[in-house]
């Protein structure tokens, strides 16, 4: 039997929106509990430390989004995403009680696997249930539940850190096994697109002479935007810390990185469906370096709160219009694998980021370092997606069907 996905738009779109919630909240958890991990005394957890746990987490993502992209294409999504769900869960639980920081490095490691599974899962899913003509917003605004998940990530510290231990906040992301009836419920079992007998690869249709260029350059800017990404949101609240805020204050900050990345994400791809959706994401990457820019200076905090919301529509923005553009760009049969590589590929730069950052403050004792260093990737993930060429009338994507 034929199903048309579309028919389930809507609900699809929540279930997206809540699992990349689940991406979201460890995505900027270990930001949110970075001050209190460098005050926690058995562990003896340094600047350099915690950059290495987030790029231990980052790793894993790589490994995950890779296999995930081509399960989804050659099982189907359904399955992929369910094992994926319940991998998350069960390793966010163990992060919340192992005794050693070698042994959460461990747990870090596995639910990145996880983690790194559910983006280019959702967002296959996501665009072959939205209108032809939505499937940007539609995209974006599944996107968006990775900065709602790192708002509430913000707001369970900005609470519970001071009252209870910081493992609590790993202990709360395992209850996203409750999402796993909806996945078996709402998404299709069955595999996006039939490839014909003599066609190649999947791997190898990305980089065959059509689409080569604009795979590497995918490949590339999804690397500079997810150094932003990961860097900021593991050190945001530290060099807040260090440009004289308390902590809860840090997490302000934070919380309006977030904002920003949920409202502006929505605007931006909404806006990508009626103009060209390269010119908006390169629009969005200039707007981060220049709020990099304004909060390494004093200012009014009602400007820097500002700024900060802005910083979050670039990073996190930018980045959710580079999975929809990529989404866009290639047909169904190759899609899973097209978003799984280029996560997999670019999640070397969320390894890359905590990493970067982590050395930059290390080498400078200027606050100002960490915000500077962002700039640069900013820059040139922008001068990247500005090369990518027009897609060929032959890569179209086609109307999606799926075999129930």
């Amino acid at each position: 039997m034929v199903v048309e996905t579309r028919r389930r738009g809507g609900p699809v779109l929540l279930l997206g929106v809540l699992l990349l919630m689940v991406d979201g909240y460890d995505l900027f958890v270990l930001g949110t509990v970075g001050p209190a991990l460098l005050r926690y005394a058995p562990w003896g957890v340094t600047p350099a430390v915690l950059g290495l746990l987030g790029g231990v987490t980052a790793f894993g993502a790589a490994v995950g989004a890779v296999v995930a992209g081509w399960a989804g294409d050659v099982l189907g999504r359904r399955l992929p995403l369910a094992v994926s769900l319940v991998w998350v869960a069960g390793w966010m639980a163990l992060s919340a009680v192992v005794p050693t920081v070698e042994l959460f490095a461990v747990t870090r490691f596995f639910t990145g696997t996880g983690l790194g599974a559910l983006i280019p899962l959702v967002v296959a899913v996501v665009t072959e249930a939205a209108p032809v003509a939505r499937r940007s917003l539609f995209v974006g605004a599944a996107m968006a539940g990775v900065a709602v998940g790192g708002l509430a990530s913000a707001f369970a510290g900005r609470i519970l850190l001071g009252q209870v231990s910081f493992r609590m906040l790993f202990l709360i992301g395992a209850l996203a096994l409750v999402l796993l009836p909806a996945v078996w419920w709402l998404v299709p079992a069955g595999i996006p697109a039939a490839q014909p007998p003599d066609a190649p690869g999947r791997a190898g249709v990305l980089l065959n002479a059509g689409h080569r260029r604009a795979t590497l350059l995918f490949w590339a800017s999804t690397f500079l935007g997810l150094v932003v990404v990961y860097g900021a949101s593991t050190w945001l609240p530290a060099l807040m810390v260090s440009a004289g805020y308390d902590q809860g204050s840090a997490l302000e900050f934070l919380i309006a990185f977030n904002l920003g990345a949920i409202v502006g994400t929505l605007a931006v791809t909404a806006l990508a469906d009626r103009v060209r959706i390269k010119a908006v994401t390169i629009a969005c990457a200039l707007v981060a370096s220049g709020a990099m820019l304004v909060l390494s200076t004093p200012q009014a905090r009602w400007l820097l709160l500002v700024m900060a919301a802005a910083a979050g529509l670039g990073a996190l923005g930018t980045q959710n219009l580079v999975n929809a553009y990529v989404s866009r760009y290639h047909e169904p049969r190759v899609r899973g694998t097209a978003l799984g590589l280029c996560l997999g590929v670019g999640r070397l730069g969320a390894i890359a980021g905590p990493v970067y950052l982590s050395l930059v403050t290390v080498l400078s004792a200027s606050p100002k370092a960490g915000f500077y260093a962002f700039v640069v990737p900013a820059v040139l993930e922008a001068a990247l997606i500005a090369a990518i060429p027009r897609r060929r009338p032959s890569v179209a994507p086609a109307a999606t069907r799926v075999a129930a």
